[in-house]
């Protein structure tokens, strides 16, 4: 489990591709501290570590999770936002996150909002009923407040230190992003599903 509250800013070193992916991320953890098998989030995507060096970790990905995330585009170069998983007593400042992406959001809109940035996004119309507005999501593993939500768009503000702490300062309109739908939504839909 994750909150959705980035850590660390990663960069993919390097990317070996066939039906799956193998990447090597380069990041500013210390990896004397976490173990072969242990879960990192990786642009909010859960991921096993299978391999360490003394900066950089590397993760196996399916062919399952490229079909559902954006992870099939990763490059040499391309920074990614980095979460260690929840430990007991651990802050939970974001909301509850578990690094299962349900699908990619598209980036409609980027501008200036006063001393934030707006940023609307159209989501696949199957996952736009569990949006709503002033609930949670996690877009490439960044817990983010919703504005508003107008049929399958929605959009967000980003503050100007979220920009800094985390890959956001890089977006652009067309971007495919991750989206992990609140957990809570998830469960009052299926509850009222079967209600009705």
């Amino acid at each position: 489990m994750f909150t959705g509250i980035i850590t660390d800013i990663g960069t993919v070193e390097t990317v070996a591709r066939g039906e799956d992916l193998t990447a090597r991320i380069r990041t500013g953890y210390d990896t004397s501290g976490i173990d072969l098998g242990a879960s990192i989030a990786s642009d909010g995507v859960c991921l096993t570590v299978t391999k360490l060096g003394p900066d950089w970790y590397e993760v196996f990905v399916s062919g399952e999770t490229l079909e559902k995330t954006n992870l099939g585009t990763w490059a040499e170069g391309k920074r990614v936002n980095l979460e260690r998983a929840l430990k007991v007593g651990d802050e939970l400042g974001g909301h509850i996150v578990s690094g299962h992406v349900d699908g990619v959001a598209q980036v409609t809109d980027v501008h200036d909002d006063g001393e934030s940035t707006r940023i609307s996004f159209k989501v696949p119309p199957a996952l736009a009923r569990f949006i709503a507005p002033k609930g949670s999501v996690a877009l490439n593993g960044t817990s983010l407040t919703v504005n508003e939500v107008e049929g399958d768009t929605f959009g967000v503000n980003l503050i100007t230190h979220t920009k800094h702490v985390t890959t956001w300062g890089d977006v652009a309109v067309g971007d495919a992003v991750n989206l992990e739908i609140d957990t809570l939504a998830r469960y009052v839909a299926r509850l009222t599903d079967y209600a009705a």
